[in-house]
């Protein structure tokens, strides 16, 4: 079997052509979409992937302002600066990038966000909306692997999806998309995850895979059958031999499931670049409601 590889670049930039009209509408009437990036500490993975949300932004003609935090910032701190934010009409989306500081309570933090500028989809109000049947943000990494499946027409509807991995982030939004009735959904969902026993026994069954444990190509050609189609949402980092002295691999261990499984997502080069679009994707419609309400505020 020639297995396809599911590059997430096409996605993104048909996305992002879709985009641009809706973003000329809003810069038309003075608005112009921009996401506030809250950066704490210096951790370099973070530092790149603001940097590259700021550079997909400006691409598109939309702004990105990163706010950077030194270390030792405290909670009372970082909730007056969200506060602010919150309440800024200039502002749409609020990203506070993660991982925190370890003294810093994650859930605090991202519990403040205005749910109305939760681009990242993490609020409890937006993951009820989403585990009711009625999103409106949805988380960025989830929501960019539904978009894959849909550019690549894999059938979902009625296939058995094993999700590997159960984090807020996405494990469990993937639950609620795929399981739900939604276009790209109707799925019989597994969550597989550390507690499980003989993870091989449900991943042979599937028809669909996501990988999203953050475990180094965990996932082996033995553990899969002949014509599933796989998402690997891990980034991991593995030291080698190469001149940079390492390499990043999925939670997938690629080489072993080729001529196996109907597709894959690379690693780099899959899902990485559908979470900063999906990110953009979610801006851009919390702008639109702005927009939308400062027009209900007039007329009335």
């Amino acid at each position: 079997m020639n297995t396809v590889l599911l590059k997430g670049k096409p996605v993104s930039e048909n996305i992002y052509n879709n985009l641009i009209n809706r973003i000329n509408s809003l810069k038309s009437v003075g608005i112009t979409p921009q996401l506030a990036a809250i950066l704490i500490g210096d951790d370099p993975a973070s530092q790149v992937y603001v940097r590259n949300k700021s550079r997909a932004f400006e691409k598109l003609n939309c702004k990105s302002q990163v706010f950077k935090l030194g270390v030792e910032s405290s909670e009372s701190a970082i909730l007056d600066l969200i506060n602010n934010l919150n309440s800024d009409d200039n502002i749409h989306g609020i990203l506070v990038q993660l991982p925190l500081p370890k003294h810093l309570n994650s859930k605090t933090i991202l519990h403040s966000v205005s749910p109305n500028k939760d681009v990242d989809g993490f609020h409890p109000s937006n993951l009820g909306l989403l585990l009711e049947g009625n999103p409106f943000f949805i988380p960025c990494t989830p929501q960019g692997v539904i978009e894959i499946l849909k550019y690549y027409n894999i059938e979902v509807s009625g296939m058995h999806a094993v999700i590997v991995g159960r984090s807020n982030i996405v494990g469990k939004p993937m639950f609620a998309l795929l399981a739900q009735k939604f276009e790209i959904g109707n799925a019989t969902v597994t969550i597989c995850h550390t507690g499980t026993k003989d993870l091989e026994a449900y991943t042979i069954q599937a028809d669909i895979i996501i990988a999203a444990a953050g475990v180094p190509e965990m996932i082996k050609g033995n553990m899969i059958k002949k014509g599933v189609n796989i998402v690997d949402v891990g980034i991991n980092r593995l030291d080698d031999n190469s001149e940079k002295g390492y390499k990043i691999v999925g939670d997938v261990d690629t080489d072993s499931v080729m001529g196996i499984a109907k597709s894959v997502t690379p690693v780099p080069g899959g899902v990485g670049p559908m979470t900063i679009t999906m990110l953009l994707k979610n801006t851009v419609k919390s702008a639109e409601k702005f927009r939308q309400l400062t027009i209900a505020r007039l007329n009335n």
